[in-house]
């Protein structure tokens, strides 16, 4: 397994309970493929750099987890589909 660094931007207008939800829902993925339970960061609502879907701002998550390929492979079509989620990034950060 290597570990990953993912960040996601949700919608601003998204209502807690359901940001809640999905940011619960894409750390289930990684146990439901037995790797590590992420590291949550929320940045929480910050300014774009430019406009994503008319959205100045966006709410910033970010995954730190020890993961196995499939588990990211999994993460990564599902934000794809959630529209809810305006950007995200995959990151395979080296060992030290």
């Amino acid at each position: 397994m290597k570990r990953y660094e993912i960040m996601y931007i949700i919608r601003p207008n998204l209502e807690e309970e359901a940001r809640k939800a999905l940011i619960t829902e894409v750390n289930n993925i990684f146990t439901k493929f037995d790797s590590q339970e992420p590291k949550v960061t929320e940045w929480g609502m910050r300014d774009l750099a430019y406009e994503i879907n008319d959205f100045k701002k966006g709410y910033y998550v970010i995954l730190d987890v020890q993961a196995s390929s499939e588990a990211v492979n999994e993460v990564d079509r599902v934000i794809k589909i959630k529209e809810d989620v305006i950007r995200h990034i995959v990151i395979a950060r080296d060992e030290m």
